[in-house]
């Protein structure tokens, strides 16, 4: 048996919902169950207390201090754009866009999960864009790695909730309900 992570990212297409992207990886404690010096287990409060972290990076309107927030070998998947950013240089170029807006985030529901030297917060978030006063709900993953006695951003996974894709007028009547 082997216990792993994953995502999975769906796209409609010619009429049928296709992969559109996969990642899986195993599971941290495999590697770190070898390691003489495991971290100390982290509570649920503290760990929605690292978004906290983040979202005060995006008060500075600076997107170096946000791409610190962010892991030696991060993964991000923004809402606003189909290109993964897997390194500090794009991950801080798309911020350099989305700060414009002046966001900040609140966090609406939030599932904890967590191990040695990981854990990983999902949920629904909504930010208020401060140049406009717009706001958009999103689903959100936080998956953070301990580095250095750090709590790091390894993978952030955001995507717009579906009704704000789909046209609520196009969803059949039951949807509601």
């Amino acid at each position: 048996k082997v216990k792993a992570r994953y995502s999975f990212i769906y796209k409609f297409e010619d009429g049928e919902w296709k992969i559109a992207h996969h990642h899986s990886s195993m599971m941290p404690e495999a590697q770190l169950a070898a390691s003489a010096e495991l971290p100390l287990p982290i509570a649920d409060m503290e760990v929605r207390s690292l978004f906290s972290l983040w979202n005060n990076a995006l008060v500075t309107l600076d997107p170096d201090e946000v791409a610190k927030r962010y892991s030696k070998a991060p993964c991000l998947l923004p809402t606003v754009s189909d290109v993964p950013r897997t390194d500090y240089d794009s991950i801080k170029a798309y911020f350099v866009d989305f700060l414009k807006k002046k966001p900040q985030g609140v966090i609406l529901e939030s599932y904890v999960t967590s191990g040695p030297g990981w854990c990983m917060d999902n949920g629904i978030y909504e930010f208020t864009m401060g140049t406009t006063g717009d706001k958009v709900k999103a689903r959100y993953s936080f998956v953070y790695t301990n580095e250095d006695g750090e709590w790091k951003i390894a993978h952030h996974h955001s995507s717009q909730m579906p009704e704000e894709v789909v046209a609520k007028a196009s969803l059949p009547e039951s949807a509601f309900a």
